[in-house]
């Protein structure tokens, strides 16, 4: 095992708090000071449970002492985005609105975890309400990226990826609506998942938009992504499902042996940086060295899927703070970019929002057309590396288009049809900057899509860099 504990795979600590090597205290207590060293300059905690933190983790002490040992993830420091409920701590979704909240119950992620004895470390930041790419948040100021602090982290779940990057805590909980597990994951340098919708309950989470919200795992490899979906999801599959998938050929030369992985000629890389373009290339290679074979795929329906897909976000969006007398009511409570957002909602008409579920469907059947001759499919998970915070635009090529909209377009369709995708680190810019790729699977096939990752994630050792 690696000396260094803030950087061990859940399975490493997992292994020495089983054997009594090391304390669950100790952990949570590596944790905590980590936030009081690094939180100032990233503030990627809006709440920090230190007390708490310190009881349960006495709690999986004696429980663990006395035999009673509840699982990998029994006395393990994790962290949850500051929109997923606690009983007891406040929950903010990074909002003015919501500053004093006190959820009466714990979401029904949340309460997996416990279950499972995870320590919960704190709430982390986020954009206002999960509705914004960069995690510029007006109440609770910017998260800042580890690997150059200039720089967004990415959003909505950025004070996730962000603190997981800089070795505070082993895995969290973000949500995702149009890409918000997956970018601060790509930005970060580490691996997140938005599995298929409905895999993990969004019961007990401030919503954003209910047809597009997915919660999932957010951790420094995909073992852990892995770990923590067997921990967190709502489906019924057999105990340890995800972590199994992960072990069959992984580590051969040829472990993508007969696997097939579609290349899409539509949307994806239709406007993408060069050194983001030469990094997706390079980890499609590697999938051949490991026996895989590239086929060309086509989604003709995707880019259909653009104003109808943010017509449903703007839509369900203000009708969520509408019926809870938010909006228009405080609307000076919101911050700038959300309160014009809630305001475009409410002009979204009933019959473009119908409209706008045939198009979803169109494009769910290119999906599967598409997965009826691949496995997976590869994509750049953002189009270009992390922006510097307070930029409005990006220049790709000889073409400008606004930092959200660039985002958001490579990564709304996921959430439009509800299928699985992974972010995994693939390379580094000239600048030192993470880049990532996204793995599009097949609904309900989370075990092939992380068993694909794992391949890839085993063969490369882009995840084990770290920011200084």
């Amino acid at each position: 095992m690696r000396d260094e504990p803030a950087f061990w795979t859940i399975a490493e600590a997992a292994a020495r708090l089983r054997q009594r090597k090391l304390s669950p205290v100790e952990l949570a207590q590596d944790a905590l000071a980590r936030i009081e060293e690094l939180n100032p300059q990233l503030n990627a905690f809006i709440t920090v449970t230190a007390e708490r933190a310190l009881r349960d983790a006495q709690i999986a002490e004696r429980e663990i002492r006395k035999g009673r040992y509840r699982g990998a993830l029994h006395g393990i420091p994790i962290s949850l985005k500051d929109n997923i409920w606690t009983r007891g701590v406040r929950t903010t979704a990074g909002s003015k609105i919501l500053r004093e909240f006190i959820p009466p119950a714990d979401a029904d992620a949340a309460n997996r975890l416990w279950k499972a004895g995870a320590v919960l470390i704190g709430k982390t930041n986020l954009h206002e309400f999960a509705y914004g790419i960069t995690t510029e948040n007006p109440h609770y100021g910017a998260t800042r990226n580890p690997w150059d602090t200039s720089r967004i982290p990415g959003g909505s779940s950025g004070g996730a990826a962000a603190s997981l990057a800089a070795g505070i805590g082993f895995g969290s909980v973000g949500t995702d609506t149009g890409g918000s597990i997956r970018i601060p994951s790509a930005f970060c340098g580490i691996a997140g998942l938005k599995p298929t919708f409905g895999r993990v309950s969004c019961g007990g989470i401030v919503p954003l938009a209910a047809t597009l919200d997915h919660a999932g795992p957010l951790a420094r490899n995909v073992a852990d992504v892995a770990m923590l979906l067997d921990f967190i999801k709502q489906t019924d599959e057999p105990e340890g499902h995800f972590q199994r998938a992960l072990r069959r050929r992984a580590k051969t030369k040829k472990a993508c042996a007969k696997l097939r992985l579609g290349w899409p000629r539509d949307y994806f890389f239709a406007s993408v940086d060069e050194e983001v373009k030469h990094s997706i290339e390079r980890a499609a290679g590697q999938f051949e060295k490991m026996g895989a074979r590239l086929i060309e795929v086509s989604l003709p329906h995707v880019e259909d899927a653009t104003e109808p897909s943010t017509q449903i976000a703007l839509a369900e969006a203000r009708e969520y703070h509408e019926s809870q007398g938010y909006f228009p009511a405080r609307a000076e409570d919101y911050g700038e970019d959300v309160r014009k957002r809630l305001e475009m909602g409410g002009a979204v008409r009933a019959v473009d929002y119908l409209k706008a579920q045939e198009v979803r469907e169109r494009v769910r059947e290119d999906f599967r057309a598409a997965f009826g001759q691949v496995d997976g499919i590869i994509a750049p998970t953002t189009p270009i590396a992390a922006p510097h915070l307070g930029e409005q635009t990006v220049h790709i090529g000889s073409k400008t288009e606004s930092v959200r909209g660039a985002l958001v377009r490579m990564n709304r369709p996921a959430n439009f049809t509800g299928f699985p995708v992974i972010s995994v680190p693939c390379g580094f810019t000239r600048d030192g900057l993470p880049i990532g790729m996204a793995l599009h699977g097949p609904e309900w096939d989370e075990a092939k899509l992380l068993r694909i990752a794992y391949a890839y994630e085993q063969a490369t050792e882009w995840h084990l860099r770290h920011p200084e």
